[in-house]
């Protein structure tokens, strides 16, 4: 039988010869602080010359310099294997093991805790490191590890493992473009991500402030019209209470009802629930929503799972068991009800009559002693049409960045053997 050429399911235009397989250790030697030289806690400086860059300072693919120590010179010089320049590429070998990191925008000396490689391209001719770094980056190498890491609770890498990990080498000048290719797709990421990251900081600024703090009655920034002091109210004085019907996620199907299981409301929601993915066949004594209710998580693992609430915006949708659900008076806007009950004082306030050890639970009972201020209905809307926009363009760059990455994802599986 004719063997199989060794090619990826896609490839740059002009390149056509068959890949071939390296061990590591064949392209690379491998660098560590060795015991001897080992630091002690009182040596990590918050300020000086020279990074030292440990394990904790690996973030998706690069280095934090932010939370990175310093050391002295003398620290520095001690060992030139593991003096790291732009361009290299290290692997964490103890605690989290195959995390990789490849270095750039590096302003100042650098060398390594204990606890990660110095990878080194030994043939440069024929081995290029940005193509090396998304390798080893991509999935092929944590599985790699996850098999033969040592040690107990805390996993170690040992050296004489990683030197046999199979590297699939394609000629250099088409290892470039796909270094290249890869590098700029994660730039892209890394930006969406950042933008991303800065709007859920907007969101949570302004919820700190456009709400009053406990001991004012007025937000510190309003929107331009409205002056009045808010009301404070208990919110069994201005909502009625009830509980959703237990379903489970064996109950769930390809077709059928929509329901919302409490679950998901830690992982999947935002204020406003319009549409859910989940579905069922719907059983006698099942609870729908009429619209304009709003719904928390009676149990969960830790207070802040079940400190969080969501207003229904779509009637028909079934409520699951273990939710506790709120319908406010006619005055109150759900959306905005979800929003005070989500942040601030009254996160803080449901998330101390949490009672449980390994599970927490809030009840209705408890829910109806929380004290909430609310403006003019007008107020409360403008609030939560704010909001809701703001998480529109939240979930937009959410959504950008997941097919960014899943982009990413079956380009690692097209463009490389």
């Amino acid at each position: 039988m004719e063997e199989k050429k060794r090619v990826p399911k896609i490839r740059f235009a002009g390149f056509t010869d068959e890949w071939e397989e390296k061990k590591l250790g064949e392209i690379c030697t491998m660098h560590a602080r060795i015991g001897w030289q080992n630091l002690r806690t009182s040596e990590f400086l918050d300020s000086g010359d020279y990074y030292l860059i440990t394990g904790t300072d690996f973030v998706d693919g690069r280095i934090d310099l932010n939370t990175c120590h310093y050391v002295v010179k003398e620290r520095y010089i001690q060992d030139k294997n593991i003096q790291i320049n732009n361009g290299s590429i290290l692997i964490t070998k103890d605690g989290t093991l195959g995390k990789v990191a490849y270095i750039k925008e590096l302003d100042k000396p650098a060398t390594l805790n204990a606890g990660v490689f110095n990878v080194v391209i030994s043939d440069k001719e024929h081995v290029d490191s940005k193509y090396l770094f998304h390798y080893l980056k991509a999935p092929f190498l944590m599985d790699y590890v996850d098999k033969r890491a040592t040690g107990g609770t805390i996993k170690h890498l040992n050296q004489n493992i990683l030197v046999n990990f199979p590297v699939i080498i394609s000629p250099k000048n088409e290892q470039v473009k796909i270094g290249v290719f890869f590098s700029k797709l994660d730039d892209a990421i890394t930006l969406h991500q950042r933008k991303l990251d800065k709007l859920k900081n907007i969101k949570k600024s302004l919820l700190e402030k456009i709400f009053p703090k406990e001991d004012a009655c007025v937000p510190e920034i309003r929107f331009a019209g409205f002056t009045d002091e808010w009301e404070q109210r208990k919110l069994g004085e201005v909502s009625t209470f009830s509980k959703g019907f237990g379903y489970s996620k064996n109950d769930l199907q390809e077709n059928g009802t929509q329901i919302i299981l409490y679950g998901r409301m830690y992982t999947s929601y935002e204020t406003e629930i319009r549409e859910v993915d989940t579905l069922v066949n719907p059983k006698e004594g099942s609870v729908y929503s009429k619209g304009n209710e709003v719904i928390l998580p009676a149990s969960g693992e830790t207070a802040e799972d079940i400190s969080r609430a969501s207003a229904i915006v779509k009637p028909g949708i079934i409520l699951g068991g273990d939710l506790n659900i709120v319908c406010p008076n006619d005055f109150l806007s759900s959306t905005f009800l979800a929003l005070t009950l989500s942040s601030g004082n009254q996160q803080k306030e449901i998330s101390k009559k949490a009672q449980g050890k390994t599970v927490v639970h809030i009840h209705n009972s408890d829910l109806k002693d929380v004290n909430i201020k609310y403006p003019s209905l007008s107020e409360q809307q403008k609030i939560g049409s704010f909001f809701h926009n703001l998480d529109n363009l939240i979930t937009l760059h959410q959504r950008k960045l997941d097919k960014l990455k899943n982009i990413k994802k079956s380009c690692l599986e097209a463009l490389f053997v």
